[in-house]
């Protein structure tokens, strides 16, 4: 059972904004929210020397080591606050391994994060450095930023080639357009592979970024899904790229290629008049979001009987499965 924390009483409250004015005075760089910082972390700390030794100060050697305490040491940790120095209490040994401030930690837990958050909105490092300095007074060296998107760039390369499950019922292949920063801002296609897991979760498989889309690409793509573990897809999902379907059938033979409802529909909508695309759309949703493959057979009648006579040749033929695909004639 967790320990309860002691409440902060009105009278506490009182005292720390007993000459409270201005904002400045509280968020400030020497405001109260930064010393009541300092105040806690470096309590925090000698209460963890307390327990790492087995005695408080002044008190007799509570260990049979004859450990006891040795001072302190200094360090400024970079935050929201700007830089805060902090005193760490040291033991003679040098056994004691702080868990609030650890060693060599020069950053507040969350300070790496918000450097990354403002690297993904495109910011250089030079911007990101004058940002942090002028919304928090911190001055953060361009190598520091560097080692903090550096360390990022490892962790995706390192899930990028992470092993993946040997079955997925349903893999998505389509692709995103995105700002991508590269000197200038400029729109970039990134390619993507959703695949649906077997306890029904959706799971990004894989990123790839390309000059441009093609049947050979996508080869490269499930043959690198194949090579991370992956031995069967039970349908994949994709548009109407020539040479697609053969692509993926060439690495996984048994796997049931299917045109993506979104690209059917949009294909399908450029034989109707802008007026009655709505209305189409609204009549060939509710064919693909039957419940089941006898509903499904229901609507596509009732899809039939309503527009055949107007645009005979495009409708539905088929309702194959449970929410899964319409097939159009051409």
């Amino acid at each position: 059972m967790s320990k309860k924390l002691h409440p902060i009483t009105d009278e506490l409250l009182d005292q720390l904004l007993a000459n409270y004015q201005k904002p400045e005075d509280l968020i400030g760089a020497e405001g109260i929210l930064k010393q009541l910082t300092k105040k806690l972390v470096e309590r925090a700390l000698d209460a963890e020397l307390t327990h790492h030794l087995g005695h408080d100060k002044h008190q007799p050697v509570g260990n049979s080591s004859g450990n006891t305490r040795n001072g302190f040491s200094r360090k400024k940790l970079k935050g929201q606050f700007g830089e805060l120095p902090i005193e760490i209490p040291r033991d003679r040994h040098g056994t004691f391994e702080p868990q609030i401030v650890e060693k060599h930690q020069t950053r507040w837990v969350g300070f790496d994060d918000k450097i990354l958050s403002l690297y993904a909105r495109g910011m250089t490092v030079r911007e990101i450095q004058a940002h942090l300095q002028e919304m928090y007074g911190a001055e953060v060296s361009p190598s520091l930023i560097s080692s903090v998107t550096d360390a990022v760039t490892d962790e995706v390369k390192a899930w990028q080639s992470r092993p993946l499950d040997a079955v997925y019922p349903i893999v998505y292949l389509d692709c995103i357009h995105t700002k991508v920063r590269e000197g200038a801002v400029r729109v970039k296609a990134v390619y993507l592979a959703l695949g649906i897991n077997l306890a029904g979760e959706k799971e990004i498989l894989g990123l790839w970024i390309a000059q441009s889309e093609g049947a050979k690409f996508w080869l490269q793509v499930v043959t690198e899904l194949r090579n991370r573990g992956v031995q069967d897809i039970f349908i994949a999902c994709v548009d109407g790229l020539k040479g697609f379907p053969e692509a993926i059938e060439a690495v996984f033979p048994h796997t049931s290629v299917q045109l993506c409802i979104v690209h059917m529909v949009r294909h399908s909508l450029n034989y109707v008049s802008w007026k009655r695309r709505a209305e189409v759309a609204a009549d060939l949703k509710r064919i693909y979001q039957s419940s089941t493959a006898d509903e499904a057979e229901l609507r596509l009648g009732e899809f039939e009987t309503k527009w055949d006579d107007d645009y005979l040749g495009f409708y539905p033929v088929s309702t194959d499965g449970y929410k899964t695909a319409v097939s159009f004639r051409s």
